[in-house]
């Protein structure tokens, strides 16, 4: 959609789905479950719509990027770049959870009988690097997009490009034009999606509301509080740091750049459902060449999980509180480590931190205790609202990443502007 400068404020995306955001609160709290039935399916359905275009716009956005890339060293170089922001950046949101939940300490007197227990869902996560390298490589590529493995859809993407790349020019040109031709498509199709966020959002919140409520929220207040700190300070301070530090951008004029990614994250709990319009912002208005975003955005919403990191280190030190263990600052140190590496496994979809936290009690010894399972039962009851504020925090380092390297690549038009 273009921006019309004469275009009336209440016309423009953002307020929008602001707008919708408090009027599906306000409706959720008023009517309660009855109209999170009624109008649950609506949000169903814009999250269908999200999820039906990711895999093509995934495999056309990154096979026309690699393509555009170049040889072997400059896929190289722009992969080391990726993986080293992704590394530092989900670092530092395990040490603020860490710092976070070492100051407030929620686990003490928690009274966790109080607190709603929830059915805690099964997600299959790696259980060891070797294995999350395996099931990288697909052994079918079509029935990995069927069963949206992003990670081996990434993988069988960039190999592709970069075999193309290594064609004669005829045919290098031809294959090129048809894959930068369907993700014109595709772009054109996500705008087309993209014009009824606002009505998405109001329905995914009020079924958020009207099946939660806020009666939950009481007896793990301190741990609530915990979390959404560490999130804020990663928000606001480390990353608009890294902003400004490393490449040179002035995170105020990020921010307003990424106003609809953030809220699309933020109403959806989920990276990838997110991935469409975060593609397409980081195009039109950060400025960012389809090159680098079409290489870090995809891999980002897969193994770039910050919030995700923030919570798992917190969260299991919150249960260790709960139990009364105190660690000492060796077993702190392989939380942080264990909760960076987890984060890399979890699903871009909501709640999968609470499931991957797991992998972090594991490497404490608590994997198997029935009383960390029950509270962490009872941390899902209260996760949606920190669940939606950790994918935009997910969401706005992945854009964090490509804006920095797309300016580490030479790129000049990245945020000089807010552009609508």
């Amino acid at each position: 959609m273009e921006y019309d400068p004469s275009l009336p404020w209440y016309r423009r995306l953002h307020w929008q789905v602001l707008a919708a955001m408090g009027l599906g609160a306000a409706t959720g709290a008023i009517f309660g479950a009855p109209a999170a039935e009624a109008l649950g399916w609506i949000g169903d359905l814009f999250m269908k719509l999200l999820r039906m275009i990711i895999v093509p716009l995934v495999l056309t956005s990154i096979v026309s990027g690699v393509a555009s890339v170049g040889g072997g060293k400059a896929i190289g170089r722009l992969f080391s770049k990726t993986m080293a922001y992704y590394v530092v950046s989900s670092f530092l949101a395990a040490m603020t959870g860490l710092l976070m939940v070492n100051l407030i300490r929620p686990g003490r007197n928690a009274d966790m009988g109080a607190a709603a227990q929830s059915e805690i869902p099964e997600i299959n996560t790696p259980d060891s690097p070797t294995e999350l390298l395996l099931d990288i490589v697909p052994n079918n590529f079509i029935e990995a997009a069927g069963a949206g493995d992003m990670l081996a859809i990434i993988f069988f993407c960039i190999v592709f490009g970069a075999a193309i790349t290594t064609l004669p020019e005829k045919p290098r040109t031809i294959v090129t034009d048809i894959f930068n031709s369907f993700f014109q498509a595709m772009m054109a199709l996500t705008s087309g999606i993209i014009k009824f966020l606002p009505i998405g959002v109001f329905a995914l919140i009020v079924a958020m509301v009207g099946e939660t409520g806020f009666d939950r929220f009481a007896a793990l207040a301190k741990y609530f509080a915990t979390i959404g700190s560490g999130l804020t300070i990663h928000l606001f301070i480390t990353l608009p740091l890294l902003l400004f530090v490393v490449g040179r951008i002035k995170p105020l004029v990020h921010f307003a750049n990424m106003r609809e990614p953030l809220l699309t994250a933020f109403s959806t709990s989920s990276s990838g459902a997110t991935l469409p319009v975060t593609i397409k912002t980081l195009r039109e208005k950060v400025g960012v060449s389809n090159k680098v975003s079409s290489f870090v955005l995809p891999m980002g919403a897969t193994v770039n999980m910050d919030g995700t990191a923030i919570f798992e280190c917190a969260g299991a030190l919150f249960i260790t509180q709960v139990l009364g263990i105190d660690l000492s600052i060796g077993q702190q140190a392989i939380v942080v480590l264990t909760a960076l590496l987890a984060s890399i496994g979890a699903a871009a979809v909501p709640s999968a931190g609470v499931v991957v936290i797991f992998i972090v009690l594991n490497a404490i010894g608590l994997g198997s205790n029935p009383e960390a399972i029950m509270i962490v039962g009872a941390m899902l009851a209260i996760d949606r609202p920190l669940d939606m504020y950790r994918t935009a925090v997910n969401v706005f380092s992945d854009s964090c990443g490509a804006a920095i390297i797309a300016r580490s690549e030479g790129e000049e038009g990245v945020d000089t502007e807010v552009r609508h």
